[in-house]
């Protein structure tokens, strides 16, 4: 990369980190791990639009900068506080470019470690293993590298040459190389094949992969019918129940996508806390329609765990810009006034000012 800027003369974090020559790539580490526009975070750090994903109040980032072929990437994990709006609070962006400024200034290059130097920072977080798996297998596409030692062995897994039981000596980074591979080398086929065969723990982990890809309609539908399937045994295994939805999430077809939320809604598994947080934290989109939100919201008035966790649903599914009018409109159509009552008075309450040191 080239030398070294100035970052004092920068005012937001994408100025700065172009500025050493190199390309940034972006992407959303929150709900799902997915590509974020340049033009769009460049709206985001100027106040001009709302982050379209929250999660917990917070965007989480990876930055990925490249440089020449020789350079390895460099890759910052960062979490960006929220404001009411869902904006950039400005304030953390600043104060992380100012931090970085001054490592920069103590370190003379950009090729000292600068993550290692930030590591303090509160802006910065370290994803867990298995989403870490899922950004490397999404970035080998993106910059066409060449996939894993691990993703051969997952490959021969799934086709079930091994025998299904023996997935324990399979790589979480293989399995995620098959999922975010779907479209090479018949991998559609192979994981549409293995869906109804496998074990809870590996399916488990390919749905986790998976929920982070535009599934196509052959994959979603295997896993649509092992949801199915589940769910009708006497006491369905709540854990894999979830892992399904999440996968499923994913689908480009809006109608298998529907189809399995009305499927799970009328389960009493809908009630448990795992299974609702899966659908407002993977299938969050199908809450734009009315009926569906008026059904959701029922469901978490009536969880297992009570008031407390559909407070923390509720602030968490409100701060999404695209679901805010949706869900007050459908919060008046479902029976859930005594609900709603307690959820804004503790709103109120966080709103308060602190007045314990005066």
């Amino acid at each position: 990369m080239s030398d070294t800027p100035k970052p004092d003369q920068f005012s937001t974090l994408t100025e700065l980190l172009e500025a050493t020559g190199s390309k940034l790539r972006l992407y959303d580490m929150g709900r799902r791990i997915q590509r974020v526009s340049r033009l769009q975070f460049i709206k985001f750090e100027r106040y001009e639009i709302a982050w379209p994903a929250p999660l917990a109040r917070h965007a989480w980032l990876a930055l990925l900068q490249t440089g020449s072929a020789n350079d390895e990437p460099v890759i910052w994990f960062l979490k960006l506080p929220l404001d009411e709006q869902g904006k950039l609070v400005q304030a953390a962006r600043d104060y992380f470019v100012q931090r970085l400024a001054e490592v920069w200034a103590l370190n003379k290059t950009q090729e000292s470690n600068i993550p290692d130097a930030l590591k303090d920072n509160p802006f910065v977080f370290k994803p867990r293993e298995e989403r870490m798996a899922a950004f490397h297998a999404k970035v080998s596409v993106d910059l066409k590298q060449p996939v894993s030692n691990f993703h051969a062995h997952a490959k021969e897994y799934f086709s079930g040459e091994a025998g299904w039981e023996q997935w324990q000596f399979v790589g979480y980074q293989g399995i995620a190389d098959v999922a975010a591979r779907f479209a090479e080398n018949n991998n559609t086929s192979l994981i549409t094949k293995a869906v109804p065969q496998l074990p809870a723990e590996p399916l488990t982990a390919l749905c986790h992969c998976l929920e982070n890809e535009e599934i196509p309609l052959p994959i979603a539908k295997a896993l649509l019918e092992r949801l199915q399937h589940t769910m009708d045994s006497g006491q369905p295994d709540i854990a894999l129940v979830t892992a399904l939805i999440r996968g499923i999430s994913g689908t480009v077809s809006r109608t298998t996508l529907a189809s399995m939320f009305e499927r799970v809604m009328q389960q009493t598994a809908a009630q448990h806390v795992d299974v609702l947080t899966a659908v407002a934290g993977r299938a969050w989109n199908l809450l734009t329609d009315e009926e569906m939100a008026v059904t959701y919201l029922s469901r978490l008035a009536n969880n297992s765990a009570g008031q407390e966790v559909f407070n923390a649903v509720m602030r968490d599914l409100l701060a999404i810009p695209a679901l805010r009018n949706h869900l007050l409109s459908a919060a008046k159509n479902a029976d859930i006034e005594q609900q709603m009552q307690i959820f804004q008075k503790s709103l109120r309450e966080e709103r308060k000012p602190d007045t314990s040191a005066t």
